[in-house]
């Protein structure tokens, strides 16, 4: 019996999963193949910042479009309690940036110039004003730049959610299947065909992360950005708000443990986690918060970032190809992006207008150089 879907779905992380939810809840019948399992990479590897500030120093459409993401994370934490049973983990403690001497301070001032700019909110405190927030905080401290709306979510209660909510709205997931060809014909995609089987759709969405670069023209290359990280865990609570200096973060979770991350390795996609890439993310852990000195190492893994040579995500249909999307290429922001890229995804697979300012950005039918350097921002 042919097997026929409104749309296919390649690939089973965050981007993928929140598309097949939004297209699902208005009626179509979709199917995600995944080559391993739901969220393996690193839509779970990831610490699940919503940085929608700062990681961005300059007006951009991506800005605006992290900006327009993370605010529709409250909300969506409540849809998928209720959709799917999963809780988010959402927190709204916002993000302190750190720096330790005058050229670093000179980079947050800016920073905090082109926010308050922008009409978003961007604080510089002074190290006292900053311990009255966060007592844990070391007194080493220069400046401190607060963003109060960030925040955070667990990356894999999230990837789950997405996923769950997508399958009670009737999506089918293969897990530990493979595509491996595209079906195509008369320059128009028809379906794929994977390890187990083929499968029929007029349309089909490759959200692959830093993988399944085969299933896409050349030009669609991505690369692989290696982060290593680790879990420590404490007797208590050190603190609420996620803290970053240059070169590492600390984001705080449940259960009284702290996510830090991350390094960050252009070309790599191994997943060995480098003895001296723990020693230098727990000396910096330790510089913001001298506490964790004390902490226990829970764990540590790696995961591959999907980036791209001028770090503009892959989203929209491939020219030339009727009905094929890419939707990939999130780097560091996948966990931030994916709210808005599902609905921004069903709107174009739907033929429903979208803003041209994102559309020329994303794509605008125009091949981009993928050679270019990738440039590390942690």
């Amino acid at each position: 019996m042919k097997k026929t879907f409104d749309q296919i779905i390649v690939g089973g992380g965050v981007i993928g999963c929140s598309i097949a939810y939004q297209l699902s809840k208005r009626g179509y019948q979709v199917l995600i193949v995944e080559r391993d399992q739901i969220g393996c990479e690193a839509s779970s590897a990831a610490a699940g910042m919503l940085g929608a500030q700062g990681e961005f120093t300059q007006a951009s459409p991506l800005f605006q479009f992290a900006q327009e993401s993370r605010a529709l994370f409250a909300d969506l934490s409540v849809e998928l309690w209720e959709e799917a049973g999963m809780d988010i983990q959402y927190v709204h403690k916002g993000i302190m940036k750190f720096a330790f001497d005058q050229q670093q301070y000179n980079t947050l001032k800016s920073l905090a110039t082109f926010q308050q700019e922008a009409g978003y909110p961007a604080y510089l405190l002074s190290t006292e004003e900053a311990r009255k927030m966060e007592p844990s905080l070391t007194e080493e401290l220069h400046t401190v730049l607060y963003l109060p709306n960030d925040g955070q979510v667990s990356a894999y209660h999230l990837t789950k959610a997405f996923s769950l909510a997508a399958y009670r709205h009737g999506v089918m997931l293969h897990e530990q299947e493979k595509a491996v060809e595209l079906l195509r014909e008369n320059k128009k995609v028809y379906g794929i065909r994977t390890t187990k089987g083929t499968y029929y759709a007029d349309q089909v969405i490759v959200a692959t992360g830093a993988f399944g670069d085969d299933l896409l023209p050349d030009e669609y290359a991505i690369i692989p950005v290696k982060g290593e990280c680790l879990l420590l865990e404490s007797e208590q609570r050190l603190f609420q708000t996620t803290l970053w200096m240059d070169g590492c973060y600390l984001v705080p979770k449940q259960g009284n443990k702290v996510v830090v991350g991350a390094s960050s390795i252009p070309g790599k996609a191994d997943k060995h986690v480098h003895a001296a890439s723990v020693q230098g993310l727990l000396s910096r852990a330790e510089q913001m918060v001298p506490q964790l000195a004390e902490a226990t190492i829970n764990c540590f893994w790696a995961g591959i970032r999907p980036a791209t040579a001028d770090e503009r995500p892959y989203l929209g249909e491939i020219p030339g190809i009727n009905g094929l999307y890419a939707a990939k290429g999130h780097y560091r922001n996948g966990i931030l992006l994916s709210a808005i890229t599902g609905i921004y995804l069903a709107d174009l697979v739907e033929n429903k207008s979208v803003r041209p300012l994102y559309y020329d950005f994303f794509r605008g039918g125009q091949a981009r150089d993928p050679s270019a350097n990738v440039t590390s921002l942690e």
